[in-house]
């Protein structure tokens, strides 16, 4: 029997982002992302952190909006926000050196002088660890934090995850925080290592998920 709470509401779809969301989005990110232990050790010191998160997500949405659904939610009929992913399709989840160059003001706004080298370390850490083999990449995925536990985070993920099923693809992600870990796991991700940051920062975890065989239905609801 499940022990999940009931969802305070009739019910949701999964959809991609539509123009004048991206506020909203970074919003609930910034929520689903406020205590995140790699966020905290980039932007340390609570005092402005949540707004700080929020543009880094507007940034990052940037990034994923040109391409068809590389920004995707669930949500209600009446449009409220549930939840968030960002996704790159394989082959797209680097950006160039001018791309990096240019929105570096943009970032450091959003870090600080403090911050913006522990991003750069982050950066560099995962862009090291980062698998060469063709894969969709799951940079962030956030849930409203009141209905985290309900299934409307899974529900997101399964979509795409059901497509690289049928398509043979993988997909990649890193976890930043421990709890999370069993999470992916009951969607097909395994652990394949650990990224200790520098200067006693979080540890993350590289996860990836090989595609269900195709008479194998995909794990996770």
């Amino acid at each position: 029997m499940s022990t999940r709470p009931a969802l305070p509401f009739a019910g949701y779809g999964i959809r991609s982002a539509r123009p004048g969301e991206a506020g909203a989005i970074a919003a609930l990110l910034a929520r689903a992302f406020a205590d995140d232990p790699v966020m905290a050790w980039m932007i340390p010191g609570a005092t402005g952190r949540e707004r700080r998160i929020a543009r880094y997500f507007r940034l990052a949405q940037r990034r994923q909006r040109p391409r068809a659904g590389g920004v995707r939610v669930a949500a209600t009929g009446e449009g409220r926000l549930l939840a968030a992913a960002l996704w790159s399709e394989p082959g797209r989840w680097k950006t160039s050196a001018v791309q990096d160059l240019t929105a570096l003001p943009r970032y450091a706004g959003v870090f600080g002088l403090r911050g913006l080298p522990r991003a750069g370390e982050v950066q560099n850490a995962m862009h090291e660890a980062h698998p060469d083999t063709p894969h969709w990449y799951l940079p962030s995925v956030g849930t409203e934090p009141g209905l985290q536990g309900t299934g409307v985070g899974s529900a997101l993920l399964h979509q795409q995850l059901a497509d690289c099923d049928r398509l043979g693809q993988p997909a990649y992600l890193e976890s930043s925080k421990p709890a999370n870990v069993p999470f992916y796991e009951r969607l097909g991700f395994r652990v394949t290592g650990e990224l200790r940051l520098p200067e006693g920062g979080p540890t993350v975890r590289p996860m990836w998920r090989d595609p269900a065989p195709a008479d194998l239905p995909a794990t996770g609801r």
